[in-house]
């Protein structure tokens, strides 16, 4: 079942220096972007991380120092990729939790401002895990009666995502909606504010901490009597997206 669409959406997966959203860097991005009149362009672009790429992220995907090193880096590409994803919605296997916040950190390192907040985000990864509970490997073969090729290469995981979705579509027509607000919504695990889920919504839609010592209680009550914790949040090893959005409720509540 082909998708069905109200505005471009995007696929993308990405080959990196390691694991880790707050220090991370890309070093391969691909994507395939759907129109809506059914469209699609795809493509594949290797990045300098400006940094070791480790033996043990090497051996996952294949890409090594010597591969990138004329390559552009992230900055570099910015302001183009910014006008390929801006107003689109998202999608690709594990996005939530991975590409989608390391991304933002790599736009928001180059000085880009691009809002990834806002659109709907389709995760592949949680609707399989709902459903059926295994890999990107494993779905492609349930899903799509086909070997995954080339794993771990960028454009293949991307492709591959979105033909699983499309299966999807077709294998669960009771419990899945052909609509992306309803495959976004379905896909979504947590309600957070922030990428890295340092900060969460509750029930009423207010923001709450979401770890440590002040997990549960409200931003607005932490930041009032707790003045030094915005100064502390800063200065540590959070993401900078995090750390923008604590600014932003800071600024949000000091208004009031």
């Amino acid at each position: 079942m082909k998708l069905n669409l109200t505005k471009p959406i995007i696929f993308f997966d990405l080959e990196t220096t390691g694991i880790d959203v707050a220090t991370d860097r890309i070093v391969e991005l691909s994507f395939v972007r759907l129109e809506p009149n059914g469209n699609r362009q795809s493509m594949t672009m290797r990045l300098n991380p400006e940094r070791h790429i480790p033996a043990e992220a090497s051996a996952v995907h294949g890409i090594y120092d010597a591969d990138v090193q004329d390559c552009p880096t992230f900055r570099d590409k910015a302001e183009e990729l910014k006008g390929i994803f801006d107003g689109c919605d998202l999608a690709g296997f594990n996005s939530n939790r991975f590409d989608i916040p390391l991304l933002a950190e790599e736009f928001i390192r180059a000085g880009v401002a691009i809002d990834l907040n806002s659109p709907r985000r389709v995760d592949v990864q949680n609707i399989y895990h709902k459903l059926e509970q295994r890999t990107l490997i494993a779905a492609y073969k349930f899903y799509c009666n086909k070997d995954l090729e080339n794993a771990h290469s960028a454009l293949a995981d991307t492709e591959a995502t979105l033909e699983v979705l499309e299966a999807q579509l077709d294998h669960y027509p009771e419990d899945l909606e052909n609509d992306i607000d309803f495959l976004a919504k379905y896909s979504s695990r947590d309600n957070f504010v922030d990428f890295a889920g340092r900060f969460a919504y509750n029930e009423k839609g207010e923001e709450i901490v979401n770890f440590g010592k002040h997990k549960g209680r409200l931003v607005k009550d932490v930041l009032r009597v707790e003045p030094s914790y915005y100064n502390w949040m800063m200065q540590s090893d959070f993401t900078m997206n995090t750390k923008q959005v604590l600014t932003r409720l800071r600024y949000k509540y000091s208004t009031k």
